[in-house]
């Protein structure tokens, strides 16, 4: 089968940006594009249509202008008829007004045009330029708008002269167009400046607008890491009360998540003190089942020993009678014996919830799993038990009786859950300021269906009510709630032919006394 290529850098620079592209929008960004938007439209309508207006009055003006030249061009008659040249005629004029045009002629000669420059001199015009204007006139009536090459734009108008003689007058539009060009340029700067500003201050009110939700949010995340499953616990966060005023829209939010989280934390209490007396309630029930429990065992093993010292006195017993007593009080023996130790484990796990069982001093914990293994290695010859220690021993401030219980417990699960011929291996070692616990076995592992709720209390691998193995389903919780109450931490890796039991210890744990 043919290895797939590797991502090409340009695959994940287009994959970043779609990934971009579908980021949703924040309701602040949302908000200023939605203003800077409809402004934006508003101001270049406006823009359009103040241009569109001085525009129209600026052209009539124009057109104003240029009616009045018209008017006023009565002197170049004579000036035709001598046959003088529109340049002619312009040198003439005095004073001479900047953007003037004229063009004249008579039937029998050439036509001759000029303009006035900006500076006042004239400036006659080529005759391929007159013939530009010739054609440009053929498809206008009325008043007529010309482009002269490298002159300028310019309005004309015909003048009737009389005879065979004509001549034409008009004005430049530059300053139109000069008029033009600066008025959109000022509405140009004035808008994006505009835009500039409203989009700052839009940025900076939405932002203050919205102070309270990001308030609720983060009260809301600082609520969301709290540990509210066990223990007792309390919501000391709340939404600012300036960020929560209910007389505005969003103040309302952080006013309605502070109510929320009052009622919250009222409910927490109350489950806290239920829980406290459910502890309560499971340590006084096992301290009062202890009482008629010892009673039961000490009575069955007096009637045992009472039975036989009466089979020994006894000339002909009935054994029929007798194996059925034995057996009946063997069986209470053994079911007392079952009842004690369910007893003493859930009196254990209260007094570990309450805080109160543990006595620190100072603990070999090498010593705690030779001393482990040793005593196995006598119960369960059938497996084989290895101990990798190191040559010091790994010291640490707890509780040796519960620690030693936690190896035990972690042993017994090994030699219950796995076959005969099992290598368990135990290993204790420090890594950095903490000492860990290590319980290795090469057995069948642990069934992927219970390993989440492994450490629960009441859990077992052999679920039918007539299970061969396992006991209360007490030992891995048991285990769990005193390495809890150390401060340290358990956890278990499982596959099939190895399974490891870890525990990590502090060398000295932050609540000791």
């Amino acid at each position: 089968m043919a290895a797939s290529a590797p991502p090409r850098a340009g695959d994940e620079a287009t994959s970043a940006k779609k990934e971009r592209l579908r980021r949703p929008w924040t309701l602040q960004r949302k908000l200023i594009a939605t203003v800077v938007s409809i402004t934006s439209f508003i101001l270049v309508l406006v823009a359009v249509a103040t241009s569109a207006i001085l525009a129209g009055v600026l052209e009539a003006q124009l057109d104003s202008d240029v009616k009045a030249a018209r008017q006023s061009v009565d002197f170049v008659r004579g000036y035709i008829v001598l046959g003088q040249s529109a340049e002619e005629i312009l040198q003439q004029q005095q004073p001479r007004r900047p953007g003037y045009f004229l063009a004249v002629g008579t039937s029998t000669t050439d036509p001759s045009a000029a303009v006035v420059d900006e500076d006042g001199d004239v400036v006659p015009l080529t005759a391929a330029q007159i013939e530009e204007i010739d054609k440009s006139l053929s498809t206008q009536h009325g008043q007529f708008v010309v482009t002269v090459e490298d002159l300028g734009t310019y309005r004309i108008e015909g003048v009737p002269v009389g005879g065979n003689a004509f001549a034409i007058v008009g004005l430049s539009r530059a300053g139109v167009s000069a008029t033009m060009t600066r008025m959109l340029t000022t509405i140009a700067l004035l808008t994006v400046g505009g835009l500039i500003l409203l989009t700052v201050a839009t940025a900076w009110t939405i932002r203050v607008g919205l102070a309270p939700l990001r308030a609720v949010a983060d009260t809301a995340d600082r609520v969301s890491n709290l540990k509210l499953d066990q223990g007792a616990v309390s919501i000391t966060e709340r939404v600012p009360d300036a960020e929560a005023d209910p007389r505005t829209e969003v103040g309302r939010v952080g006013a309605a998540l502070n109510s929320l989280l009052d009622h919250v934390d009222e409910s927490l209490t109350a489950r806290q003190r239920n829980e406290e007396r459910m502890r309560a309630f499971v340590a006084d029930a096992s301290h009062e089942l202890r009482t008629p429990l010892a009673s039961i065992r000490g009575y069955s093993e007096l009637s045992l020993k009472a039975l036989g010292r009466a089979l020994r006195q006894a000339e002909t017993p009935d054994a029929g009678t007798i194996e059925t007593t034995e057996s009946s009080l063997e069986r209470i023996q053994a079911q007392s014996l079952r009842m004690t130790s369910l007893v003493e484990d859930l009196l254990l796990l209260a007094r570990l919830d309450e805080g109160q069982e543990l006595v620190y001093g100072s603990v070999d914990l090498t010593r705690l799993a030779i001393d482990a293994v040793g005593d196995i290695r006598t119960t369960a010859a059938e497996h084989d038990w290895v101990l990798e220690v190191g040559e010091e021993p790994v010291t640490i401030a707890g509780d040796a009786g519960r620690l030693q219980q936690v190896i035990t417990n972690l042993l017994a699960n090994a030699r219950t859950h796995t076959p005969a011929g099992t290598v368990v291996t135990v290993r204790v070692a420090r890594e950095g300021s903490n000492a860990v616990l290590i319980v290795h076995d090469d057995g069948p592992g642990v069934d992927p269906a219970i390993k989440d709720e492994l450490f629960e209390r009441f859990s077992r691998a052999d679920r039918s009510r007539a299970r061969q193995t396992g006991g209360t389903g007490l030992g891995l919780s048991i285990a769990r709630a005193i390495v809890d109450a150390h401060g340290g931490s358990i956890h278990v890796d499982s596959a099939p032919g190895d399974t490891t039991f870890e525990v990590r210890l502090p060398a000295r744990p932050t609540d000791a006394a």
